[in-house]
C-alpha cells in the first residue's frame, strides 16, 4: 500500500496538487508540524483560533495544508474542512495521557465520515 501512495503523491510525470486537512485536539503539535514542514525549522506558535493554511511544496506535489484549531468549541467545525479534502493528517499527542480517549473518540468520528472515504490518513503521535 505504501508504494502506491507513493506512486499516487510522487509521479514524476506531471505536477499535482492535494489539499490536507490537519486535525487534533488542542495542543497536540499540528501548527508546530506545519511549519516546520513549510519553512524547515520548529518555530514558536500560540493556539490556533480558526485555522491556518499553508502551501508546502514537496517534488512535482504541491500540498495545501489547512492546519484547523482544536479546542473544545471549533471541533463541530472540523467536519467543514474535509469536504474536497485528499488527505487528512491527525495529530496525537502521546504523552497527554488524560485526553488520550478524547483523542481516539474525535479521531473515530472523523474517519467514519462519508467525507473521508477516498482520502489517505496518516496519524503521527507528537511529543
Amino acid at each position: 500500500m505504501g508504494q502506491s501512495l507513493m506512486k499516487l503523491f510522487f509521479d514524476n510525470s506531471c505536477h499535482k496538487e492535494v489539499k490536507v486537512v490537519m486535525l487534533g485536539l488542542d495542543a497536540a503539535g499540528k501548527t508546530t508540524i506545519l511549519y516546520r514542514l513549510h519553512v524547515g525549522e520548529v518555530l514558536s506558535t500560540v493556539p490556533t483560533i480558526g485555522f491556518n493554511v499553508e502551501k508546502v511544496e514537496h517534488k512535482n506535489v504541491a500540498f495545501t495544508v489547512w492546519d484547523v484549531g482544536g479546542q473544545d468549541k471549533l471541533r463541530p467545525l472540523w467536519r467543514q474542512y474535509l469536504s474536497n479534502s485528499d488527505a487528512l493528517i491527525y495529530v496525537v499527542d502521546s504523552m497527554d495521557r488524560d485526553r488520550i480517549g478524547a483523542a481516539r473518540e474525535e479521531f473515530l468520528a472523523i474517519v467514519k465520515d462519508p467525507l473521508m472515504l477516498n482520502s489517505v490518513i496518516l496519524v503521527p503521535a507528537n511529543k
